[in-house]
């Protein structure tokens, strides 16, 4: 039976935004697993800790390893009533059913990426090439999951929900591409400065650049060349927006929240270096990291709308219309 009335759309609206912003400390605890060497705390038993379903004793690894279980699985209850919630709330085929299915199917492959982590001992102070890839690959479905939740989120607010990204801009499509790539190549700069910490960063420059070191502290110098990089891209891109953008207008605001938090990242990173990476300051740089992902997937969505529009909706539009065939044109 298909629920009715404006006050289930808005009821689902604050679920979706609240079930997104929960992943934001579950992906937090997931990383102080790693930094605290505690992805062994359970051994290699899952779903179960140890080979129980609550453990009698836990030591603080242990207690670690727990918590992010735990953390997943209201993770995972919330999704599936996620799911369920906009089959009912919506009719067919409103995009809310796609991208909160979407959701629970990242959210089960982020499940399995999770269990292998433990399984194939992918975790503590492994320094394996598999891990890197592994690790790439776990980053890629967590962005990816993020931004199916926050599309979701963001379909179920929007008056008009009529959008199909693959009319994005190559631009917008570059700007997604890019910030997956910085991302991944942070999270290999993080496991780095977690196996091999320097006392200060000449120690750290001479790690990077010794033919003996790990491959992980030779990929570790990719990070900030990719990182600023990759911040002057983002802004390059959200600068266009907003010069073709009305005062005001949804597509400004997410223009200048991408640009604004990339600048505060780009601080962040700095301050993360100049420190040697602390445990708390990775798990701030981190935050703000996904913070930049779902800016960047939100302004995504309101430019495919805003350019999706009609022609006779106003300036905006068509100011939008006008730099995407002036982009196009360039490419």
């Amino acid at each position: 039976m298909e629920l009715q009335g404006d006050k289930s759309r808005t009821r689902f609206q604050w679920f979706a935004w609240a079930l997104l912003a929960y992943n934001l400390p579950v992906i937090l605890w997931g990383a102080y697993v790693r930094v605290s060497f505690s992805g062994d705390g359970c051994g290699a038993h899952w779903p179960f800790c140890n080979g129980q379903a609550l453990p009698a004793k836990m030591a603080t690894p242990t207690l670690i390893e727990f918590t992010h279980r735990m953390m997943t699985s209201v993770d995972s209850i919330g999704t599936i009533v996620l799911c369920v919630w906009a089959f009912l709330a919506f009719a067919k085929p409103h995009p809310v059913r796609r991208y909160a299915s979407l959701s629970l199917v990242f959210l089960l492959i982020e499940a399995l990426l999770g269990a292998g982590l433990v399984i194939f001992r992918y975790v503590a102070k492994d320094q394996s090439a598999g891990r890197v890839w592994y690790l790439s690959a776990h980053l890629t479905n967590t962005m990816l999951l993020l931004a199916t939740l926050a599309a979701t989120a963001w379909l179920a607010s929007a008056s008009d929900a009529r959008i199909r990204i693959k009319d994005a801009s190559r631009r917008m499509l570059g700007a997604v591409f890019v910030t997956v790539a910085v991302s991944v190549t942070g999270a290999i700069a993080a496991l780095g400065d977690t196996l091999f910490p320097s006392s200060s960063m000449a120690e750290g420059m001479r790690q990077d650049f010794s033919s003996a070191s790990s491959m992980l502290l030779r990929l570790r110098l990719l990070h900030p060349v990719a990182a600023v990089l990759g911040a002057a891209y983002l802004i390059w891109v959200a600068a266009g927006v907003l010069r073709g953008s009305q005062e005001g207008s949804p597509v400004r605001r997410a223009a200048a929240r991408v640009t604004g938090i990339v600048v505060f990242q780009i601080a962040a990173g700095a301050i993360n270096i100049s420190l040697l990476a602390p445990m708390w300051m990775q798990m701030i740089h981190l935050l703000v990291a996904d913070l930049v992902w779902i800016a960047v997937v939100l302004l995504l969505l309101e430019t495919v709308r805003a350019e999706g529009m009609p022609r006779d909706s106003g300036s905006l539009t068509d100011a939008l219309m006008e730099k995407r065939a002036a982009w196009t044109a360039h490419d």
